[in-house]
Parts: structure tokens; C-alpha cells; sequence
């Protein structure tokens, strides 16, 4: 009979390997952000790298001329590629089971029910920490910069490299209750008819540059709840994929709204993303990735116990932040 440590960890290891897009597919199910941005064609490997570059348009070209004749065209160079810089970053999860459990369960049936929910529990705190990471200003020890830190509330920031304070086309765009683009007194988002879309309106116009418009609206539980409550009496318009993939989704103008109000998302808020512009990024060979032996694992040499590490290293990355804003108090 074969040792219950060996059929553990083959059990486990090849869920993994041959099974990625369905573990990948579960990890979504935990993130309404992550299953948009992924649905859309951003998310991608790269194969190396010191770091994850990104190449932005940072001005426009200056050789436009109207011309008459035998007018001297300019044909100056411009300068007009950059690149923002993210940094790679690492996360590990560990799928683990003690000697005792696995000689405990040693038997055929036994091993595979205890393999099912130690992966079943592995993918379950990927995904709910991987959907906070994506939330989060980056601020954390080795954590991704999440729109926290890509679409600020101030709208500044050091992003990629570039200090947006330096070079106001990497800043991002905010829409205060307090202090209205529009200008005006402060305006107290409600679910009262027209107020939450008087708010929307002016960022939905300030995050929009010819055809490059906002996709997609993430807001926290209650500004959705406002929003939704305000078109009570309109007809509303579901979006049958998400709502298919569990997400309840409204529209505004041309973008899904959707609230990720448990996952992370910081409460009172309304993020406008410009999706085409925001990626995740993962390492080719570290993608929730098992390490190590598909039958052995690892074997601590201090410890009883079977350990299979699942690695996954990349960052979210923004290519123009002046076409994501942010709506708060």
C-alpha cells in the first residue's frame, strides 16, 4: 500500500497542475474586481523581469502642424513613451497536513476527502486575501498596490515609480461629496432621486476622453444601495453575465455598476475604472503554483507533516490613471 504522505500530495499537486483555470475560476468567485478585470482580457503572465514594466503615453506627439505651401514642417522628435514600474510581489499559501491526519485517514477515500478541503480551504484564503490585497494602498509589508494606491483619494501618490505630484498626468481623478468637481456646496450622497448621479455625472465626465470611457463602477454596499435606491422608480438593467457569475449589476451610461462591499472595498466609496488601463499581472511560473515534488511534497526536518506550497508573485498595475477616479465623502 502506498504511503498516505505520497498519495496526499499527488492528490493535491495534480488538482493543481491539471486543474489551474478551475482553481483560478473559484479564486474569482471571491472577487467581483478580479473577475471583471479577468473576464476582460487583463490579466496575463510574464516571464521575468527585475520588475513588471509598463509602457505609458505621457504627452502628445508635437510635430501637429497646419501647413500652407512651402511652409518648413516641424519634424522635431517628441518624447512621448514612458514606463511605470511596479515591483514584483510574492504571496505563498501552503497546503499542510500533520503525520497524525494522514496516517488518521489512511485509506483510499479518507486521503482524497482530507486532500478536497485542504485545497477547497487553500483556494477559499487566496481568494478572500487576494480581494483585499486588491483594495489595499500597497502600504503592507510585500503587498500588491490595489486601488487604494492606483486610483488614491487624493489622487496623488507615488504609482509605478512616477510621484504624480511631479507630473500631473499620472494623477487620478476624485469626486469629493465635501468639495463637488462642480464647484458649489457640499452634497451628501443619498438615496434620494438624482443625488447620487449628480455626484457620478461630473467624475463619469472628467474619466472620459473621447471613446476611452469608464467600464466599470465598483462601489462599497452603500453607495450602491443609494444608487440603486435613487433609480427606484426608472427601469433598471441587469447585466446578465454578472449576474450569471453571482455579481448583482446595474449600468451607468455604459458601465457596469457593482458593489464588492465584503471584499475588502473601503466603505463609502465608488471607484470609476477605465478597465482597459488596469491589469493584473502574475509570474508564468509562480500562478498559484505547487513547489516541489508531486509526490513527496516537502517534508520539514523538524516536523511531522506533508507541506506543498502553492506560490503566486506578481502586482496590479495601472497604465493611465487619469482615466480612474474615485468618489468619496
Amino acid at each position: 500500500m502506498p504511503s498516505p504522505n505520497a498519495v496526499f500530495t499527488e492528490l493535491v499537486s495534480t488538482t493543481f497542475r491539471n486543474h489551474r483555470k478551475e482553481v483560478m475560476d473559484n479564486v474569482s468567485k471571491h472577487n467581483a474586481l478580479y473577475r471583471m478585470i479577468a473576464e476582460g482580457g487583463r490579466s496575463r503572465t510574464e516571464d521575468g523581469g527585475t520588475s513588471i514594466a509598463i509602457p505609458l503615453e505621457y504627452a502628445s506627439n508635437g510635430t501637429y502642424q497646419r501647413y500652407s505651401g512651402l511652409d518648413l514642417l516641424n519634424i522635431a522628435q517628441s518624447d512621448v513613451i514612458s514606463a511605470a514600474e511596479y515591483q514584483w510581489r510574492n504571496i505563498a499559501i501552503h497546503v499542510v497536513a500533520s503525520g497524525n491526519d494522514l496516517r488518521i485517514n489512511n485509506g483510499a477515500s479518507k486521503i482524497a476527502s482530507l486532500a478536497k478541503s485542504r485545497i477547497r480551504n487553500a483556494i477559499n484564503t487566496f481568494g478572500n486575501n487576494f480581494s483585499a490585497d486588491m483594495y489595499g494602498d500597497g502600504s503592507l509589508t510585500n503587498q500588491i498596490g490595489g486601488l487604494q494606491l492606483l486610483v488614491s483619494d487624493t489622487g496623488l501618490g507615488t504609482v509605478g515609480g512616477i510621484v504624480s505630484a511631479n507630473f500631473p498626468f499620472w494623477a487620478s481623478k476624485v469626486q469629493s461629496a465635501a468639495a463637488p468637481l462642480q464647484g458649489g456646496s457640499a452634497i451628501t450622497p443619498s438615496a434620494t432621486a438624482g443625488i447620487m448621479e449628480s455626484l457620478m455625472l461630473p467624475l463619469y465626465l472628467e474619466t472620459t476622453r473621447n471613446n476611452d470611457q469608464v467600464d466599470l463602477i465598483v462601489a462599497s454596499n452603500d453607495y450602491f444601495a443609494f444608487y440603486e435606491q435613487s433609480l427606484s422608480s426608472q427601469k433598471q438593467y441587469m447585466d446578465s453575465s454578472s449576474a450569471a457569475a453571482g455579481f448583482s449589476a446595474l449600468r451607468y451610461k455604459k458601465a457596469k455598476v457593482i458593489f464588492d462591499g465584503n471584499s475588502g472595498m473601503p466603505a463609502s466609496r465608488m471607484y470609476f475604472l477605465n478597465t482597459k488601463n488596469i491589469e493584473v499581472v502574475a509570474h508564468v511560473d509562480a500562478n498559484l503554483t505547487v513547489i516541489g515534488d508531486e509526490t513527496e511534497g516537502l517534508r520539514p526536518i523538524n516536523q511531522d507533516a506533508a507541506v506543498i506550497p502553492l506560490l503566486w508573485m506578481g502586482n496590479m498595475t495601472c497604465s493611465n490613471r487619469s482615466l480612474q477616479g474615485v468618489l468619496k465623502p
